[in-house]
């Protein structure tokens, strides 16, 4: 108790100094918050792809087309347990910065490959038997105030109807939800049969396969088989699991990981020169109170002890306020406005901020702690 009366009178020394340190450390971690969010979100759900799915495209790029007969041939090769399509669409609504991911796809079997798309049976129903029917993801309807029962226009970039035509029209029969935190709920599903039947130009084609596997350990195998398969066609392919696939989409942004990496050390380096240094400063402010302390009874480790807590302290207020303050500022939403397919701060990185915490306060408090320890009484009282 005796230590806490001494480190808040500390404190209230040079209140302005103290504070200004607390608010550089809270806005390196709220900075520190927001860049694991970000970058889970640019990863795109990595740590949650299906390990018993592959992703079918063409060897040559994913803008290219396969045939839509290949579903039959690829559910023939052992291993693999269902199989089903997706094709881009690339719509925008309304006006061109209204971009969110667009699927035609198979419902039924889209569904069943994707179990963490979660909706109702009556939504389900719904959606199999309206032709023009569209389901999106919770994170998308609340971005533009969607409701079950609304009618959608989609303007089409690439893809036009029959006629030139180039706006489609949507009836949203449903609004699913993820069954994890990562899940991607921006995704706007609609019926391929629908999209294939009135399109202008390439009918029978589609964007890319995602097949299942029985057992995941034989991936390698069957996504060898795969391309085997359709060696030598004239649209041969490129199987890989899904979270490489997913990896690979990330990759062309850059190494996020590395990215946001390199950020922080420059900002924690930062943080810690500034951070040390005002403890370092205000030990030595404090040389003749110090060795007072020591001549009335406190030992080297009283006095190591109480600098290193008010280090830890100084670092505890700051970056626990600055992953509070983060935490709920990302609750709140993506700042893009939906552009961000997830945007949450993953419990690994909170656990990672805390620790970030604790080494800050060690670090910075350490060297002046022992510094201060190690202080001669004689030489400290010659300097009054």
């Amino acid at each position: 108790m005796k230590f806490v009366k001494l480190v808040i009178s500390n404190f209230r020394r040079k209140i302005i100094r103290t504070v200004l340190t607390i608010l550089s450390i809270l806005v390196a971690f709220i900075l520190f918050a927001y860049l694991a969010a970000i970058r889970q979100s640019l990863s795109q759900g990595i740590d949650v792809a299906g390990a018993d799915r592959l992703v079918v495209r063409h060897k040559v790029s994913i803008i290219q087309m396969l045939p839509g007969s290949y579903e039959a041939d690829i559910e023939q090769i052992p291993g693999v347990a269902d199989a089903t399509f997706s094709n881009w669409f690339g719509g925008i609504y309304q006006e061109p910065k209204n971009f969110f991911p667009q699927f035609a796809v198979n419902p039924e079997e889209y569904l069943a490959m994707y179990p963490e798309f979660l909706l109702s049976d009556e939504e389900k129903e719904a959606w199999f038997s309206t032709r023009t029917g569209a389901v999106v993801g919770r994170n998308t309807a609340e971005r533009f105030g969607w409701e079950v029962g609304d009618k959608v226009p989609i303007q089409g970039t690439a893809w036009t109807r029959k006629g030139g035509q180039r706006t489609w029209d949507f009836d949203i029969v449903g609004i699913y939800d993820g069954a994890e935190q990562g899940t991607d709920t921006t995704q706007f599903l609609f019926h391929y049969a629908y999209f294939d039947e009135a399109r202008s130009f390439g009918r029978g084609l589609v964007g890319w396969y995602i097949v299942r596997v029985d057992d995941p350990d034989d991936a390698v195998r069957i996504a060898t088989a795969i391309d085997d398969t359709f060696a030598n066609s004239p649209a041969e392919t490129k199987a890989e699991t899904e979270g490489a696939f997913v990896q690979g989409f990330a990759d062309q942004i850059g190494n996020i990981g590395a990215i946001t990496q390199a950020i922080l050390v420059m900002v924690f380096f930062t943080i810690l020169l500034v951070a040390g240094n005002t403890m370092a400063q205000s030990v030595r402010e404090r040389t003749g109170e110090l060795a007072v302390l020591k001549a009335v009874g406190f030992t080297d480790s009283h006095v190591l002890v109480m600098v290193l807590l008010e280090a830890m302290a100084i670092a505890g207020v700051g970056g626990f306020l600055g992953l509070g303050v983060g935490w709920l500022m990302i609750s709140r939403g993506d700042p893009t406005g939906g552009l961000l397919p997830i945007f949450f701060l993953p419990p690994k990185d909170i656990v990672m901020g805390v620790i970030l915490v604790i080494v800050l306060g060690l670090v910075t408090g350490l060297l002046p702690a022992l510094q201060a320890g190690r202080l001669r009484i004689a030489d400290a009282l010659r300097q009054l």
